[in-house]
């Protein structure tokens, strides 16, 4: 072979290993875009909103997607984030891949859905979106041996997960008996206009992911039943009514912002029908969206965040709802309609649950908590995630400021006393302090010339 030949091949091979160098980090490097991660999680609040959801629930349902993302993530970059085994209850560390094609941010999608998938009703949905998925990486010329791989990783990631999800008692709790109403006046009763079954009575029995347990932080106790003039009790629901019969243009638009019901029903004569809504924890996914996009977090900064709020939102749940299904504290309406007007009705519709404390308050300021360790104290944010559901976008100086509004809302909207609220946000702040400190997803970096 002549020397003019042999240099011929050479180049021929240096080209062609060239192309699929670039080819690789072309891909690659689409495959870091954020969005793809920030799509998966739209997807998957549409499907809870779809499904209806209860709070308690859905935050379930956004915690262990996450976590198995981030897993991955972790896995891949151990220099920069730190396993939640250890750190959150009974979670086992996940196996590395065996082939070295895995893509990891492709394998944390993957998981991501596939977890996703068997805790949701509508599974078609998340297989309709899967395939869109799938289209897109065709699109960007990622080889079938790596999404392949890949897949097949995130699959055994999500096996693992599912199983861990498992042990949470949330089965069990399926078959546990309803709540039986108590006759005394100062226990919670039903409401109108459906007069549902109380929601999730048992889930103080869910497994917690950082709290020792669902009582670690109690409130204080509700204010003693007395609804004697002038008592205690009975200004905290006088306060409810004079409030909700004043209520100004902004009070108004601050309670239907924040009213987050996944099922409101609406009767006109002999007709119902009900209209969807963003569940409380998922208006806090839709906030981490809003932060992370304005932060310009990477891929795997914006799993961590979500990571981060899922674990505070589950959590903070069940904190509060050991309080609700402990103490039972009636409803506003339920007392106001037997003494004081049989044909008020509060702003909003009140939720199928007892009164105290007041969930948007424990988790809103749990979740707040969360973003501004990540974030920052002054992170100032157009919150947008009421817009799907036909209202317009509110501006907050700090994630403090806006759950501080979340937790205000209740009274306007009707549905809370003013204790409620307040020991709601000593809760959720007392929550969110423990798990930022139990938590550690980010490595800790020294910088170069420190002792």
């Amino acid at each position: 072979m002549n020397k003019t030949k042999l240099l011929g091949i050479l180049c021929t091979l240096i080209f062609v290993r060239c192309s699929n160098f670039e080819n690789k980090n072309n891909y690659e490097n689409k495959l870091k875009n954020p969005e793809f991660f920030q799509e998966a999680i739209q997807n998957l609040t549409d499907i809870v909103v779809y499904d209806i959801f209860s709070p308690p629930v859905a935050t379930r349902v956004y915690l262990y997607p996450t976590i198995a993302a981030y897993e991955i993530m972790a896995k891949k970059y151990p220099q920069e984030y730190h396993t939640l085994s250890g750190q959150v209850k009974d979670l086992k560390p996940i196996l590395s891949p065996e082939n070295d094609q895995v893509n990891f941010n492709l394998a944390a999608l993957f998981a991501f859905n596939e977890v996703g998938k068997k805790l949701v009703f509508s599974q078609d949905r998340m297989d309709q979106y899967l395939t869109k998925f799938l289209q897109k990486l065709e699109d960007l010329d990622v080889p079938k041996s790596v999404i392949k791989a890949s897949e097949k990783y995130g699959l055994n990631v999500a096996e693992d997960i599912l199983i861990w999800a498992s042990e949470d008692m949330y089965s069990q709790t399926r078959t546990f008996p309803k709540y039986t109403i108590k006759e005394h006046d100062r226990f919670w009763k039903p409401t109108p206009p459906d007069y549902m079954d109380g929601i999730e009575p048992h889930w103080r029995k869910i497994r917690t992911m950082v709290l020792d347990s669902s009582n670690q932080f109690p409130p204080k106790p509700p204010i003693n039943f007395d609804l004697t003039e002038g008592s205690p009790f009975q200004k905290q629901l006088s306060e409810v009514y004079l409030v909700t019969n004043n209520l100004k243009e902004d009070q108004i638009e601050i309670a239907k912002f924040w009213d987050c019901n996944p099922y409101v029903s609406h009767h006109r004569g002999h007709s119902m029908f009900a209209t969807k809504k963003i569940t409380p924890g998922g208006h806090w996914i839709g906030i981490t969206a809003v932060a992370t996009r304005k932060a310009k977090s990477s891929f795997s900064e914006t799993i961590n965040a979500y990571t981060n709020v899922s674990i505070a939102l589950f959590d903070s749940f069940i904190s509060c709802w050991d309080e609700k299904w402990n103490t039972l504290v009636v409803r506003p309406e339920t007392l106001i309609n037997q003494y004081y007007d049989q044909q008020w009705l509060p702003l909003l519709q009140t939720p199928p649950f007892p009164e105290y404390t007041s969930g948007h308050s424990v988790i809103s300021r749990a979740a707040a908590i969360i973003l501004t360790d990540l974030y920052g104290s002054d992170f100032s944010f157009t919150d947008t995630s009421e817009i799907a559901y036909g209202l317009p976008e509110r501006k907050y100086k700090s994630f403090m400021h806006a759950s501080e509004e979340a937790a205000i809302s209740r009274l306007y909207g009707g549905i809370h006393y003013m204790m409620a609220i307040t020991e709601g946000v000593n809760q959720g702040q007392a929550v969110g302090d423990y798990i930022v400190d139990k938590i550690q997803t980010k490595v800790e970096t020294v910088s170069a010339g420190m002792n």
